[in-house]
């Protein structure tokens, strides 16, 4: 009998023990949520320098293609796809005969004017001569003769002028190089008819300036604040196996792509050895600096929920959520913009699970 006694005692005992024990914990459990304990930190001023990685490309320093002027055929080439030029070299001569025979045309009509030019001169000259005698010759007549000498002055004068014109076009047979480069591109052979230039049409060379090219980047709206030519960036070349390059930032456009929303940005990479080529793609990384100090947390401060991203700033143990906006990032830290400032004290460990207006121990 004693035996059934005190296992019903114990059998009464345990229950409540183990229920009290299951209070305990969701008691502590609601006051974890309804008070959790967070860590705080100072607010605090500061410059951040980050970096972003984007594609590049590089581009020849110069660049042109040439063509025909006038209407022509091929009849020499004196270099091909490959070939170093320099300033004024001859690339390629042209032939086109009936320029020839317009520049003797031009000249026959010189010599043409220059005979009408003589005899009128020579009248106006007898004229002139003889009307020193009073009474012989009308003021009319030598005035006529004075007027027609000029007038064929003006002929001679703009035959010598439609001849410079022909000359000219002479000198348009001769294709050289407007700076020193290497050819890229030939698509002419001996004897091609040519001429301008124009849509669609294939110039008679592609001739680029390679010992110094341009890495061109665009640089997102988000990352242009902090811009500046006075930083170098570094890239890297895939077929180069990775190896590093920098180069200083040249020119920055000064206005955004309206299509691509980004700033472009040119360096000059000196390319002595050649090891590059244009339009070669790179991963340029560019460095962005802050140029004003600004509010810095580390990330974790920073919390992002579907409507919002905020801070949560705890005043005298009650929690406050602060809209931010989010700014550079670097090495875990973050810059941040909204309505707090140094000294204030936010959770390190920020989230939505600390409500706003809730109770905090720390």
């Amino acid at each position: 009998m004693a035996l059934f006694i005190c296992a019903g005692l114990l059998s009464s005992c345990g229950p409540d023990k183990k229920q009290q024990a299951e209070q305990a914990e969701a008691m502590q459990q609601e006051d974890a949520v309804e008070t959790p304990t967070v860590k705080l930190i100072p607010v605090e001023r500061g410059m951040l320098s980050s970096t972003i990685a984007v594609p590049g490309e590089l581009l020849p320093y110069q660049q042109v293609d040439l063509y025909a002027k006038v209407n022509s055929y091929v009849k020499k080439l004196q270099v091909d796809i490959g070939s170093q030029v320099h300033t004024g070299q001859l690339l390629a001569s042209l032939e086109a005969p009936e320029i020839n025979s317009q520049l003797a045309g031009a000249q026959s009509r010189i010599k043409q004017q220059e005979a009408i030019y003589y005899a009128s001169k020579a009248t106006y000259d007898r004229l002139l001569n003889t009307s020193k005698t009073p009474g012989t010759v009308s003021q009319n007549d030598l005035e006529q003769a004075e007027a027609k000498k000029n007038s064929d002055l003006a002929n001679v004068e703009a035959a010598k002028s439609a001849y410079k014109e022909v000359g000219a076009s002479v000198a348009y047979l001769e294709i050289r190089a407007p700076f020193d480069g290497i050819i890229t591109a030939r698509n002419v052979n001996l004897g091609a008819y040519v001429g301008p230039g124009g849509k669609g049409t294939d110039p008679l060379f592609v001739l680029q300036d390679q010992t110094r090219l341009r890495l061109v980047v665009s640089v997102p709206e988000r990352y242009t604040g902090g811009l500046t030519n006075k930083n170098e960036v570094t890239f890297t070349i895939q077929a180069l196996h990775n190896q590093k390059f920098t180069a200083k930032i040249q020119r920055l456009a000064g206005a955004l792509d309206e299509k691509l929303r980004s700033e472009r940005l040119e360096m000059d990479v000196y390319n002595k050895n050649k090891k590059l080529l244009p339009h070669m793609f790179a991963e340029v990384n560019v460095p962005l600096p802050s140029r004003d100090s600004t509010i810095i947390l580390p990330k974790t401060a920073v919390a992002t929920s579907t409507e919002r991203v905020f801070v949560v700033r705890v005043t005298n143990h009650k929690a406050e959520w602060v809209d931010v906006k989010k700014g550079l990032e670097a090495d875990g830290k973050i810059e941040v913009y909204g309505n707090i400032k140094p000294g204030d004290q936010v959770v390190l460990h920020a989230s939505d699970e600390i409500r706003d207006g809730s109770t905090v121990k720390y």
